[in-house]
């Protein structure tokens, strides 16, 4: 990783933008504000695709789940593909219930049904591997808790939903500035943030300072919220997949490669920290709120 900048006392920024991501590994919306939960925000990864044997999928066995766009409206979860009529989803809506995996975590979810089966089946299984071709959406079972690793929060009891580990990713727009100058640099096309998928994304800090800080104090319209950063995310090949085409190549990843390797994971690359949520479940973060947080190192 690059030499730390001089450090001032602290670090003060903002929200410039607030991703979730419905479906997990499908697309996200982008959004002005949205509900903070003790998981994470409201409807971040709370659906999930699986397989015959309830194994989550993800972009790196199925790149095409790229190009599915979810939305809300009147009270529904709806997903776009190409050459698919939508699929609309009530938001509280589920069927029976589904055993699932989610990398080492085996939890109860909730089954979306055959019509909502059959759709993610049809878009993604006609090129995909024989055990990847049919597949069934989960709903997160509101009533069942998923730990966080206790290894990485420091003895606090987070919990997630379907998210790879933690409730919460932030990154900041200096960090992918400083990415795209790379790339730039080595004759690439500049990426944008879809990419990373980042919950929560900083305005106003240098590049990767989200590494250095600590509990992050969010002033909200009525009150505080509270969020901590606790590991650095490493990153699998998904960067590397572009969002509008669902086509890959290994620029991006070879370029983090230069300068993003991460002793804290035993040398892995990451970009942009896995943070849970210590308090505002129910407070509506909105872009433009001041954060306010300190230096760890």
């Amino acid at each position: 990783m690059n030499p730390a900048a001089p450090l001032a006392a602290d670090v003060q920024a903002t929200i410039e933008e607030l991703w979730v991501y419905p479906v997990k590994s499908c697309a996200g919306i982008q959004l002005p504000e949205a509900e903070l939960t003790d998981t994470g925000l409201l409807y971040d990864r709370a659906w999930m695709v699986v397989d015959s044997d309830g194994e989550f999928v993800s972009q790196r066995e199925l790149p095409r789940m790229a190009l599915i766009q979810p939305s809300f409206k009147l009270g529904q979860l709806m997903l776009r593909a190409p050459g698919m009529l939508s699929l609309h989803l009530g938001l509280d809506v589920a069927e029976g219930p589904l055993k699932v995996r989610v990398w080492d975590d085996e939890v109860m979810a909730c089954d979306m049904g055959d019509v909502a089966a059959q759709w993610f089946s049809d878009f993604l299984g006609p090129d995909a591997p024989e055990h990847l071709k049919r597949l069934r959406l989960a709903r997160f079972d509101p009533e069942v808790r998923r730990p966080c690793d206790p290894a990485w929060t420091g003895g606090v009891e987070a919990t997630t939903q379907f998210a790879d580990g933690f409730g919460l990713l932030v990154t900041s727009s200096a960090s992918l500035a400083d990415l795209n100058a790379r790339l730039a640099a080595a004759g690439h096309a500049p990426v944008d943030m879809r990419r990373f998928r980042p919950n929560i994304v900083l305005g106003g800090v240098q590049a990767h300072d989200e590494d250095r800080v600590g509990a992050m104090t969010i002033t909200t319209d009525d009150s505080t919220a509270v969020i901590e950063p606790v590991k650095p995310c490493g990153r699998c090949p998904i960067p590397d997949i572009d969002p509008a085409t669902a086509t890959s190549s290994p620029a991006v990843g070879d370029t983090l490669q230069t300068y993003r390797q991460d002793p804290r994971l035993k040398g892995a690359v990451t970009f942009g920290m896995n943070a849970i949520v210590i308090e505002g479940d129910g407070q509506v973060l909105r872009v433009g709120q001041p954060v306010h947080a300190s230096w760890t190192f």
